[in-house]
């Protein structure tokens, strides 16, 4: 994926306006350390003007559309190899998630050097920065989660 700046300006400007950017812990118990680090770039249009988020991800053919019940096509970018190859192309351009964006490339470099339950349990709590800048209205995993898992499982190294 290589963007003109005009096509980044186009797609961070989507982004800032009908887009998301957001980090969540899943629990997995099949997981090593018991939950999934789940990193997703969403943009959202109405059943409507889901045309162009095909046409999009024609254009950056990564990620997939989902439509779900209320009306509402998504496309979402899913996998890390492709979050960072976006967000690093658009990054310059954004306005109103760029510190979302800088955070998870953050996260995406500290994911990557996960040796402990330690090294863990400090992704998980660079995750839970995302509650202060989205407007995150059910999240019941954090940091705290994790660590109670990981004692009682065991798996935290004093």
């Amino acid at each position: 994926m290589n963007l003109s700046k005009i096509q980044a300006a186009y797609l961070a400007g989507f982004l800032d306006g009908d887009g998301s950017i957001y980090v969540r812990l899943k629990p997995n118990k099949t997981y090593r350390y018991r939950f999934q680090i789940a990193l997703n770039i969403v943009f959202f249009q109405s059943n409507r003007g889901k045309r162009v988020l095909k046409k999009i991800q024609e254009d950056l053919k990564i990620g997939y559309i989902r439509q779900r019940n209320d009306g509402i096509t998504e496309y979402i970018i899913g996998d890390e190899e492709s979050i960072k190859l976006f967000l690093n192309q658009i990054i310059s351009f954004l306005k109103f998630k760029k510190k979302q964006a800088l955070l998870m490339l953050e996260i995406l470099t500290a994911k990557e050097k996960i040796k402990n339950s330690n090294n863990f349990l400090s992704v998980a709590k660079k995750i839970d920065k995302f509650e202060k800048l989205n407007y995150s209205k059910r999240r019941t995993q954090t940091s705290l989660t994790v660590k109670k898992v990981l004692k009682n499982e065991g798996l935290l190294t004093p």
